[in-house]
């Protein structure tokens, strides 16, 4: 069994410990060198941390940011050294997560492939027969007879990556910082992460990118707070990730625009309230993810002065204000009643969850029966926000089959 085993972690832990002092001249450094009174804060970023990744495996690390993944990767590309515990590998490891180190700003990048891959190990003739396609997968072929200096920090990453991806290792850390440049190189590097996973790879993956985890991943562990909160396959640990976002969303105070609050008409029945819920006399709900869950909407109305049988509607609108839901009782001819001074009414939308992956906000009104004028139109009265597993790139997202005969 213990052949099996590429890292092993057991019990692992990591402090810092952050002076109080702060020298800003050499002599605050000399005085604070020689004090008697120096003290310093400690900071547990790691606390008992213990997995293990199979030869073969690719491994996830997944966790909300401040939990520990960078320091935890570091430990592993022995960057870092633990406060306790042990990190045992077994095979030669390749971290890409710190790319461009050894990096010379004043040669070009010509000069800097040659100097980036003898510190991988490579001689110098190895290095010219790599170089034509490390030039090509970099697609930088014009610029590498210029300075690094001169170079995008986007454009140094992609080579310092096309240069890494050819280490000779067992082992492999990557951060998800990888997938940079443009859609075409973005792709280039997911394909490479596709060969590694064929050819059966160790590789460490860090990401917060719940569709690249399941695609390429197959156990991992969650990090919170420094500790491993779960481990086990790729897909129990991707939904407790989720559900742990949606926990903390759902404890987290919004500083939605709903402080700031619009509204115009002429004001002879208002919108009272509005708030949004998973069913109709449950609690109310910020966060949903569930496609087979409606999403209701209950909006509560008063009239000021007497209002004829008036028309009672709902825009969503989307993060950049773009309209993706509407609704309103004439358009779907639902009868309403006459509102007396004073009378109140409430509304109910069931609305299936179509909705992609973002924040949504909610913009009640009230007209006349024809729709012609408004009588209050409130904008962002409530907000609600849409976490779906699977990945979609347009305005909605719902379960559906594909078939292939």
């Amino acid at each position: 069994m213990a052949d099996e085993i590429a890292i092993k972690v057991e019990d692992v832990g990591k402090i810092f410990r952050l002076p109080h002092e702060k020298n800003v001249s050499i002599k605050s450094a000399v005085i604070n060198f020689y004090s008697r009174k120096r003290t310093f804060e400690k900071q547990q970023v790691l606390k008992d941390v213990s997995f293990e990744v199979k030869k073969g495996e690719f491994f996830g690390i997944v966790g909300r940011n401040g939990s520990g993944k960078s320091t935890l990767l570091k430990m592993l590309a022995g960057i870092y050294s633990p406060s306790k515990g042990g990190i045992q590998i077994n095979g030669k490891l390749t971290p890409f997560i710190e790319l461009g180190v050894g990096f010379n700003p004043e040669l070009t990048g010509r000069e800097n492939v040659y100097l980036n891959g003898a510190l991988l190990g490579f001689n110098r003739k190895e290095m010219a027969t790599l170089y034509d396609e490390i030039v090509e997968f970099a697609e930088l072929d014009r610029f590498m007879d210029q300075k690094l200096k001169n170079y995008s920090s986007g454009m140094q990453v992609r080579l310092a990556f096309s240069i890494a991806i050819r280490a000779r290792s067992e082992i492999l850390l990557l951060d998800e910082v990888l997938a940079v440049g443009d859609a075409i190189f973005q792709k280039k590097c997911y394909d490479y992460f596709k060969q590694l996973k064929k050819d059966k790879r160790t590789v460490v993956f860090v990401s917060h990118d719940s569709s690249a985890l399941l695609e390429y991943c197959n156990k991992g562990i969650l990090l919170e707070k420094g500790q491993v909160l779960h481990r086990g396959t790729i897909e129990m640990i991707v939904n407790e990730y989720s559900d742990l976002l949606n926990e903390h969303e759902e404890q987290t105070p919004t500083t939605s625009k709903s402080g700031n609050k619009k509204r115009w008409g002429t004001g002879e029945a208002k919108v009272i309230g509005a708030k949004v819920m998973g069913t109709i006399s449950g609690k109310e709900k910020m966060i949903f993810n569930d496609e087979d869950q409606e999403i209701v909407v209950r909006v509560l109305y008063k009239a000021n002065k007497a209002v004829p049988a008036p028309a009672f509607g709902i825009t969503v609108l989307d993060a950049e204000g773009q309209r993706v839901f509407t609704s309103n009782t004439m358009w779907s001819k639902v009868s309403t009643k006459n509102l007396s001074p004073g009378g109140e009414t409430e509304v109910i939308w069931s609305i299936p969850n179509a909705f992609n992956t973002g924040t949504f906000s909610i913009s009640p009104a009230i007209s006349d029966p024809s729709g012609t004028k408004i009588l209050d139109w409130l904008e962002d009265a409530t907000m609600f926000k849409v976490r779906k597993k699977v990945k979609s790139l347009s305005y909605i997202n719902v379960e559906h089959r594909i078939e292939i005969l």
